[in-house]
């Protein structure tokens, strides 16, 4: 890793939107490392789709690249967020367009750790949680993945889904509450017994 690379990494997103629009092709590919991912998860627990999210993620990243001549670092949004809000009315958009309801992938979101049954039973535990997920209305399922799998803030929630942070509040703890009644039958199942 060169010293360039370093210290390009210990930078802030939207230090290297900034420098991606001055033309930095590091700063780029620092920013698709770190977001790409998080932007795909996000659409894959709301589609339930991987291609679809795949498509989603790309074009979120793409909308992202174009705003970033305008990207301002002075308490604007973090890029994170505003992808995260990109991503969030994607994924609505193509679900109300498709007129469908959720399909989940076999084992798309299995942890890579090694061996056979502990591989068997995180996809089991991930196949069990999406389906969870499937039955959240729209918001519900896309508050919890952005808080509780993604790990975002609830005022950077707030800001990607356009409401408030009580909201948000009302909308994981109500999410939550549907996956835990969702799943409670299935705890010795999972490996989760008393």
């Amino acid at each position: 890793m060169t010293t360039a690379h370093t210290e390009l990494g210990a930078l802030d997103d939207g230090t290297l939107m900034v420098l991606f629009a001055k033309g930095d092709p590091e700063a780029a590919r620092l920013l698709s490392e770190r977001l790409l991912p998080r932007a795909f998860r996000h659409a894959a627990r709301v589609l339930g789709d991987r291609a679809e999210a795949e498509d989603i993620a790309q074009e979120a990243m793409l909308r992202l690249w174009r705003v970033a001549a305008d990207w301002r670092t002075d308490g604007a949004a973090k890029p994170s967020t505003w992808l995260h809000k990109v991503v969030a009315n994607l994924a609505i958009d193509r679900l109300r367009r498709s007129g469908r309801s959720v399909e989940l992938g076999d084992d798309d979101f299995a942890d890579d750790s090694p061996g056979a049954e502990a591989r068997m039973q995180q996809a089991t535990r991930m196949n069990a949680l999406d389906a969870a997920l499937a039955t959240l209305p729209e918001r519900q399922r896309q508050a919890v993945v952005l808080r509780h799998i993604e790990g975002v803030s609830n005022p950077e929630i707030a800001e990607a889904l356009g409401i408030g942070v009580e909201a948000v509040e009302s909308l994981t703890a109500r999410g939550k509450r549907a996956l835990k009644a969702a799943l409670v039958d299935q705890k010795e199942a999972l490996g989760y017994g008393e």
